[in-house]
């Protein structure tokens, strides 16, 4: 049964609308995982486009008489009800940043390994790829488990629709345990940094270039603010055993008006990653203590997430994850949505195929190795009481 939330006053379509895509996945039958990790990126997706993505999965989760299927605009949630005594979810968003020439997908040999490239390959459509083949595959696992594929992550954090499911139906996101299919090379990476931007507005006045000795320039006088950043020494820092790594950092500057007068205002945007071991208010707190003397805006912020690794559900997972992948958690230095679920109490891991320094990249590539270690080791944890 599928649920679907639409606007009430939506006006009615002109026309039928085009069939979902059909996916390469079925109830109960082994997956081709790189084809459906190709099927997967050659929809159309970029962030505001995942209609058709949204579609095509909401299609082939509904063939699965095992689940529930629910829909809040173009996120789409599948659950078991078997009465484990456990709850897990296993997430992932569907959108991707702009194609660059790098559509369709090709499957090529890298150094004797099968390699798949193009956009969306590592973010993160082959972590997708494998939650959507266990989702249909798995009838009857060990414990329940929530899939979520939501849309609009790559864009601004307000229109994230795991956010917006937070929001609407938190209740589906009620869970033990998450794990987020964002790419970590097949590891564990726990918890994530978190993140803010602030502006530094730096005041001068206007002049004429010619008599510029009339104003007073806010462009020569923002040079203080970047000495201070240049300076800076970032801080390594150990939380519940891993080292998480921070930055303040200039990244973008405006000034000026036109190339005949003195600019009375320049803006320095500063971005920093804190350790998760600190809270939004005191990262903001840090950033002034630096930038002390200049007058500093909050832009946007959000909260990092602590690793969790030993909580008891999530200990679990995670020597059942080793014990197929082999290696060691580490931790993820950028943001990820693992922090919506730490906000709801839930606590997350990041665990899916692909090179995290190679999201965004216009050489994507997974190795076809990866997708499948994640979801043997997935299935291995799913499947085992």
């Amino acid at each position: 049964m599928t649920t679907r939330e639409t606007a009430p006053d939506a006006p009615a379509a002109e026309a039928a609308p085009a069939p979902p895509a059909v996916l390469p996945v079925a109830p109960g039958t082994p997956t081709d995982l790189v084809a459906l990790t190709r099927a997967l990126c050659d929809l159309p997706s970029v962030s505001g486009e995942e209609t058709a993505i949204a579609d095509a999965i909401e299609a082939a989760l509904a063939a699965c008489a095992h689940l529930e299927v629910l829909r809040d605009g173009d996120a789409v949630v599948a659950r078991t009800h078997l009465g484990r005594p456990s709850r897990v979810v296993v997430a992932g968003h569907v959108d991707t940043v702009p194609v660059a020439g790098n559509l369709p997908t090709e499957l090529v040999e890298e150094d004797g390994a099968a390699v798949l490239r193009g956009r969306g390959t590592v973010d993160m459509k082959a972590g997708v790829a494998v939650a959507l083949a266990l989702a249909a595959e798995l009838d009857a696992p060990a414990r329940d488990v929530t899939w979520v594929f939501y849309d609009h992550e790559e864009v601004d954090s307000a229109l994230n629709g795991l956010g917006r499911v937070a929001r609407n139906h938190p209740d589906w996101l009620a869970a033990d345990v998450a794990v987020l299919g964002e790419p970590t090379a097949a590891g564990i990476e726990g918890g994530c940094n978190g993140t803010l931007r602030v502006e530094v507005r730096v005041r001068g006045v206007a002049a004429h270039s010619a008599r510029a000795w009339r104003g007073r320039n806010a462009v020569h006088a923002a040079g203080e603010v970047l000495r201070r950043l240049e300076a800076y020494t970032p801080a390594t820092v150990e939380v519940d055993g891993l080292e998480y790594r921070e930055g303040l950092n200039a990244v973008l500057v405006h000034g000026g008006v036109a190339t005949n007068v003195i600019p009375d205002l320049c803006v320095v945007t500063v971005n920093y990653r804190f350790a998760p071991s600190r809270t939004v208010a005191e990262a903001e707190a840090h950033v002034r203590e630096v930038l002390e003397g200049f007058e500093v805006v909050l832009t946007d912020a959000a909260a990092g997430a602590r690793p969790g690794l030993t909580h008891p559900t999530t200990a679990g997972f995670v020597d059942a994850v080793l014990a197929v992948t082999g290696g060691a958690p580490a931790p993820k230095l950028g943001w990820t949505d693992v922090a919506r679920f730490s906000a709801l109490g839930v606590p997350a891991v990041n665990f899916g195929p692909g090179d995290p320094s190679l999201a965004h990249h216009d050489e994507e590539r997974v190795p076809v190795d990866q997708i499948t270690a994640v979801h043997r080791a997935l299935h291995a944890w799913l499947t085992t009481p």
